[in-house]
């Protein structure tokens, strides 16, 4: 099992979600990479630890490249994008060679010469059919933008092109950003806190869903997402059986979120 790969892939889950279930989703992906590419070389352990290292890297330069590309976008780089591109790295444990590689790369994006077209192209061969990953990818580039400067129109247009280019639809990117608004965004007077805790927009994020659907398309969308982050379907596609409790608080949460829904719109 590459190593490297499954850290980073808990690191992408922890960040996107700040939550620890988010690394174990994370960690699982980096996994399946592992087995996947594996089994599609035929070359053994070795070839795949190195195709894994591939994507790692890839991914890396990557976000980090467009990050500072994205920053760019409308003229010059501000002090909170800046500092954006330093809590990820925070975020991420980087160690002191890895900051370096970092910065290298954000200054590498914002230079006037980086075409952003080929690199994302090279991200997209590089994750092949593995959806879940360039949607990470698409996620951290939305929180920096984000937390950077609340998306500024360029950014905006650059971000929406590399979505398409990775095969990610416009109602999906709305989704995805407005969930990451939603974790951003300071609560005030109007966002009343359920009974768990959260407000309505959040647990509507969790959901990954509009406030303005049907009650039955709310019903399909929890058990969508209950199936999709069932502890025992992960344990069955390699998750550790020590780590099911930890992921089975992915699964409460959808249900704190979908109990909360439905005592908000009266459903029975």
């Amino acid at each position: 099992m590459s190593g490297k790969g499954i850290i980073f892939g808990s690191l992408i889950g922890f960040l996107i979600t700040q939550r620890v279930w988010g690394a174990i989703i994370g960690a699982v992906i980096g996994f399946l990479l592992y087995e996947s590419f594996g089994a599609a070389s035929g070359g053994g352990a070795r070839g795949t630890h190195a195709h894994s290292m591939t994507i790692s890297d890839e991914f890396f330069r990557t976000t980090f490249e467009l990050m500072g590309h994205v920053a760019k976008s409308d003229g010059r780089v501000t002090e909170a994008e800046i500092d954006a591109a330093r809590q990820l790295m925070q975020d991420l444990r980087l160690g002191p060679r890895e900051i370096s590689v970092a910065i290298e790369c954000f200054r590498n994006g914002k230079s006037a010469a980086y075409d952003a077209e080929p690199a994302v192209e090279r991200l997209r061969e590089a994750c092949g059919q593995r959806h879940d990953l360039l949607r990470a990818f698409m996620e951290l580039q939305l929180r920096a933008a984000l937390a950077g400067n609340g998306m500024s129109p360029p950014a905006r247009v650059i971000l929406l092109r590399v979505a398409e280019r990775l095969g990610m639809s416009g109602l999906e990117f709305a989704y995805v950003e407005a969930a990451q608004r939603a974790r951003q965004r300071p609560r005030g007077a109007g966002d009343r806190p359920a009974a768990g805790g959260g407000s309505l927009a959040e647990f509507y994020a969790e959901l990954e869903i509009d406030p303005k659907i049907t009650d039955q398309e709310v019903t399909k969308a929890y058990r969508r997402q209950m199936s999709r982050h069932h502890p025992d379907k992960l344990v069955a596609n390699g998750l550790p059986e020590s780590m099911a409790q930890v992921a089975k608080e992915k699964t409460q949460r959808i249900q704190e979120a979908y109990e909360e829904i439905r005592a908000a719109r009266g459903m029975r």
